[in-house]
Order: C-alpha cells, then sequence, then structure tokens
C-alpha cells in the first residue's frame, strides 16, 4: 500500500442507513474505518438517513474522490444509493445500479440462476394470508422476504406440520409479499466472488436448522470452515456457480454466494440460495477471510476496493458517449 498515494484520496465512509440492518452497517464500519485510516486514506465517514437530499448536501461538502459503500439492506445495496452516486457522478465502491437491484431480488436473481443452468430451491411468491388459506409448497420449507438481506426475516416450517405461522403473520415486519422456498437438507456453504475471481468455500456449522440473523450476528458457537471439507467436485461447483452468476449480473468489487448442499444428491445437490453485493466487511467477515486467507491483509482488501471504483470511473468516463462514436465512425 502506497499510504503517501491514498493521502491524496478523499473517501466519504457511508454507514448506518435506514434498513434493519442499520446497526449492522455502523458495528461493520468501524472496522473499515480503522482499514482505511490504516491504509492511509483521507476518510470522512457519514451516517446515512432516510434524507437524501441531506446526504447529497453532506457530499457536496466532503467532496470525495470516491465513496466506500458499506451500507446494507434497503437503500444501501439495492441500487437506490448507487443510483443517488451514479447522478452525483461520484466513483463507489461494489456492484452498480443494475447488478444490485437484481440481486437485492431474490425471486429475480433464482429466475436467472435456473436461466444459466444453476440449480435453486424451488419457490413461490404469496401473501401473508395466503400461507395458511391455501396450500402452497409441501413442507418443510423456508419463508423469507423476497428483498432484504443478512438473513432477516428468516423462518424454518418444519415438516410435522406444528410451526410458526400465526406468529409469522402477527409479527412480519416486511412488506405482504413473502417467498416460501422449499428447503435443502445439508450444510450452508457461501463463496466470496472477487474482481469475478472465487476466492473459496466456506461451511458454516451452526446450531440453527439454518444460517439465520441469530445465527450470524448473535450466536458465538458458529464455526466457519474454511476450506470447506466437501468432496473435490462439490467444492469446485460452488466455485464455477458463484463466478458465472457474478458475471451474469455484471458485478463489481466483492460479493458473496449462498449455497445449501445435499450431500445424498452429489454434485447435482449444490443449490445457490442467493447473491450478496454489499458482503459483511470486517477481516473476521465469510467474504474478506476468504481473501485474506489467500494471502492479502483487511487493510489491502479495502484498498482494493476503493482502487477498482476509481479505476472503473475512469474506464466509464474515458469510453465515448454514443452521439461521440457515431460522430467518430461517420468522420
Amino acid at each position: 500500500m502506497d499510504k503517501q498515494k491514498n493521502a491524496q484520496i478523499k473517501v466519504a465512509l457511508l454507514l448506518g442507513g435506514w434498513s434493519v440492518e442499520r446497526m449492522v452497517s455502523l458495528t461493520k464500519g468501524k472496522a473499515v474505518e480503522a482499514a482505511l485510516i490504516e491504509a492511509g486514506f483521507d476518510v470522512h465517514v457519514v451516517d446515512v438517513r432516510e434524507s437524501l437530499s441531506k446526504l447529497m448536501v453532506e457530499l457536496e461538502n466532503i467532496k470525495p474522490d470516491v465513496v466506500f459503500n458499506n451500507l446494507y439492506g434497503k437503500g444501501g445495496e439495492d441500487g437506490t444509493i448507487q443510483a443517488i452516486l451514479e447522478l452525483l457522478n461520484i466513483p463507489y465502491t461494489h456492484s452498480g445500479v443494475q447488478a444490485s437491484a437484481i440481486a437485492m431480488d431474490k425471486p429475480m436473481t433464482k429466475a436467472i440462476a435456473r436461466g444459466i443452468g444453476i440449480n435453486v430451491a424451488d419457490e413461490l411468491i404469496c401473501s401473508k394470508a395466503e400461507i395458511t388459506t391455501q396450500q402452497t409448497i409441501k413442507p418443510p420449507f423456508v419463508i423469507k422476504p423476497k428483498d432484504e438481506g443478512s438473513s432477516v426475516g428468516i423462518y424454518m416450517i418444519g415438516a410435522n406440520g406444528k410451526n410458526m405461522l400465526p406468529k409469522i403473520q402477527a409479527e412480519w415486519p416486511f412488506e405482504d409479499k413473502v417467498m416460501i422456498e422449499t428447503f435443502i437438507p445439508g450444510e450452508e456453504l457461501t463463496v466470496a466472488v472477487l474482481d469475478g475471481k472465487a476466492q473459496g468455500v466456506t461451511k458454516i456449522i451452526s446450531k440453527q436448522d439454518f444460517f439465520d440473523y441469530q445465527a450470524k450476528y448473535v450466536d458465538t458457537d458458529t464455526v466457519y470452515e474454511l476450506p470447506a471439507s466437501v468432496p473435490k467436485d462439490v467444492y469446485a461447483r460452488a466455485m464455477a456457480d458463484a463466478e458465472k452468476l457474478y458475471a451474469k449480473l455484471g458485478c463489481r468489487g466483492i460479493a458473496r454466494c449462498d449455497f445449501r448442499y445435499d450431500d445424498k444428491q452429489g454434485v447435482d445437490g449444490v443449490y445457490l440460495l442467493e447473491i450478496n453485493t454489499q458482503p459483511g466487511l470486517t477481516a473476521e467477515s465469510i467474504g474478506p477471510s476468504q481473501v485474506i486467507y489467500n494471502g492479502s491483509s483487511f487493510a489491502e482488501l479495502c484498498t482494493h476496493l476503493i482502487e477498482d471504483a476509481l479505476c472503473y470511473d475512469k474506464q466509464k468516463h474515458d469510453r465515448p458517449s454514443q452521439s461521440q462514436a457515431a460522430s467518430q465512425i461517420a468522420g
């Protein structure tokens, strides 16, 4: 890292947001801030609230060379902030508007994954009322919001019919439409992808039936096994599928693909759950830990994401517009 060079780069670090993942962003953002300071950047922390006009004023006052986007959930990783930064012509880390919006929409992501030959679990979209008033997917199944992150709002409905449906209907804090997904038994695997290259496969060993918000952020006995102890062809399939989806969506920087693996089906038992274009960023987080396993430090990863954003922005503005290209061809 060239700290002298980095000191000339003004970074606006976006934290907080207004989604249910606000506290996750604020907590993990401290690690990003420390890494950027360690790397020598001129860091300006911005606590983002729901007033986008206020954010625009703050960014205008800071006049950053680049934004490090450390927002999670709605508003932060669904294309909203990305669109604002595009309008302001400020380079930013992670994926762009389109890839962010698609990845946040789980049913759309799964449809695209199916189209390129990636296994996904069967799912349907219905209202809360329809869960109990009509036959849906045969249990066991998983209920989840169709456009939230960090395993927020996930409920497991057991095969014995005794489930939490009344509780879900009473306490569900999200929009009326829910996604019901066939439960895939087996193991939880996850793959980080950086600049299109899969970094490894981590097996998540949790006491929960699946890796939910409790297991991710509260439980202290969840084990992360890297590299995952799975057959070589399964390891390779998860890596290849993650790279394929990353490329298809046009992601940038770092992203993370989550899978379930049913060992009774062999290599065909690898099922994509979702792709996260704003994975948690601390040295201990699943995505960065794979990059660190491959020889980089957390500060080097954060520096790389900044450099990638600036490089992408330069390439974008170096390309001629359609009208300029037409004039060049005509001339």
